[in-house]
């Protein structure tokens, strides 16, 4: 099977958590709605690959941001593609009144309570993901 590892960060900021919904430029899960993610590259440590897609995804800087939590490396089979799986190393940061800046790769965002994510479209196991976090 092959795998490729990726981050899925989530900002919070009171209680109120930070959601994306994936444009229709990207490559995979268009219109799903997930966190802040990226694939990591080659030897890249997770941490600094989450880092580096909150400032792309949302504009948000590393010395704007405290991180919360992390949770283990979670395996999900990727519905898209046969005989592949993501390797997924979640991230709870917190910001304080961040002003978002979208990217290309998303087309829209809002801040949402955690029990409110089971009502979204969401890309594969985001509520799991979320959920090893808080």
């Amino acid at each position: 099977m092959r795998s490729t590892k990726i981050v899925t960060s989530f900002i919070k900021d009171n209680e109120k958590l930070l959601i994306l919904k994936r444009s229709d430029k990207v490559k995979s899960m268009k219109g799903l709605w997930a966190g802040i993610s990226g694939i990591i590259e080659k030897n890249e440590r997770p941490l600094k690959r989450a880092k580096i897609e909150i400032f792309e995804e949302v504009g948000i800087t590393e010395n704007m941001i405290t991180l919360v939590n992390s949770a283990e490396e979670m395996r999900v089979n990727s519905p898209q593609y046969e005989n592949h799986e993501w390797k997924i190393f979640p991230f709870l940061f917190e910001a304080k009144n961040p002003i978002i800046k979208l990217n290309w790769e998303n087309s829209e965002f809002k801040w949402i309570n955690a029990e409110e994510l089971k009502n979204y479209d969401t890309v594969p196991s985001l509520q799991k993901v979320l959920f090893n976090l808080l």
